[in-house]
């Protein structure tokens, strides 16, 4: 692994930490270009489709510790995307705010709607 992809991924682990003490402080609010209090960031939704369940991690790789597992046919909500370990020809992953802050294989799960942002 080349010292940029540690360093890109040690980032995305990092404002993954930050984007889940958010959760525990609160979003300050922001301005938006008209000078009002910004809209809430977009929802992204997604359906499990792997049948033995989906195996959430604390990183985008395949190697890093699993946090817990979401069962086939479950609707998760999505923050965002990043690139990843490549599971089955695809190297996207999401990271998902349903409960924990965890990262799915975008492999195992098909979008509801919109295709999420960019981390």
């Amino acid at each position: 692994m080349s010292l940029r992809t540690t360093v890109t991924r040690l980032g995305v682990v990092a404002a993954g930490g930050a984007l889940a003490a958010l959760t525990v402080t609160g979003p300050a609010t922001a301005l938006d270009d008209t000078g009002g209090a910004d809209k809430k960031p977009p929802v992204y939704k997604g359906r499990v489709t792997a049948k033995s369940g989906l195996l959430l991690r604390t990183a985008p790789t395949r190697g890093s510790k699993v946090v817990r597992s979401v069962p086939h046919g479950k609707v998760v909500t999505i923050f965002c995307k990043t690139k990843g370990d490549r599971v089955v020809n695809n190297n996207l992953w999401y990271l998902l705010t349903d409960g924990t802050w965890a990262w799915g294989s975008a492999h195992y799960i098909a979008n509801i709607g919109k295709v999420p942002r960019w981390c």
